[in-house]
């Protein structure tokens, strides 16, 4: 079944034409990895996946659904979830705190109950924490719930977001290149997490340059080279596929 599907869709800045008539689609329970040089595309099309950056052309619907006219907030209430390359954290709030301002999209209580303290409010504040702290235990991070997320290395640092995406309940998954940075020691780390989300069911839509990663985790690969689809397959086919040769290493097709 497919979770996303992607039509036609591009989008320019000015004379740049940062994404052309790119279609494909995201199959419910995969891990898509979508790769490419840098200026290919990929921040842009992720942008234009969560609601931050409209296209200028094309439809993207998520469950048979067209979602390229809801804000980015009804996107998440849909079911779409992301990371980000940089860091988004708020280091002065608590691990646990930072999880639970991603559970936002899953509350009822309006300002007014939430000034008087209503006892609707105080149980769902409750139910907050305990679905933060589920995605803490779930991610291996629940013994730093109380210490301030400052105080977490680099890599639990990108968990960490993980959890906050994941509070939110998403049907789909969008990181944005979830160990860049990160050092080598922890790398496996963040994948063996992306690995286990996917086995409990998590569609995830992955970019990222770590061709090692990209090519040990996802099930299929979407290429994009100048904001165009060069090539789209499994790892095996993508590594040996002439487009993606030239785009990469400047080889041509007889090398």
């Amino acid at each position: 079944m497919t979770i996303l599907e992607v039509a036609d869709v591009g989008r320019s800045f000015g004379g740049l034409r940062a994404v052309s008539d790119l279609s494909f689609t995201v199959a419910k329970g995969e891990i898509k990895g979508v790769i490419g040089p840098n200026g290919a595309g990929k921040t842009t099309l992720f942008n234009m996946i969560a609601g931050v950056t409209a296209p200028s052309t094309g439809s993207i619907a998520l469950d048979g659904q067209r979602i390229e006219h809801l804000k980015p907030y009804q996107r998440v209430e849909r079911g779409i979830a992301r990371t980000f390359q940089n860091l988004q954290i708020f280091k002065d709030l608590t691990v646990l705190e930072n999880v639970m301002v991603g559970r936002h999209a899953r509350t009822r209580c309006d300002v007014l109950h939430a000034i008087f303290r209503s006892p609707a409010a105080r149980r769902e504040e409750e139910g907050i924490r305990d679905a933060a702290f589920a995605q803490l235990d779930r991610l291996g991070l629940a013994h730093r719930a109380e210490e301030k997320a400052g105080s977490l290395s680099f890599g639990e640092c990108k968990i960490l977001e993980i959890a906050r995406a994941l509070a939110a309940e998403p049907s789909l998954l969008l990181l944005d290149e979830p160990i860049a940075g990160v050092p080598h020691a922890e790398t496996e780390r963040v994948a063996d997490t992306v690995r286990a989300l996917n086995a409990e069911g998590v569609t995830v839509l992955l970019v990222e340059h770590n061709m090692r990663m990209v090519m040990r985790l996802c099930d299929s690969i979407l290429v994009l080279n100048y904001g165009r689809k060069i090539a789209e397959g499994t790892a095996e086919a993508v590594r040996r596929d002439p487009a993606v040769l030239q785009a990469y290493l400047g080889e041509d097709d007889d090398a």
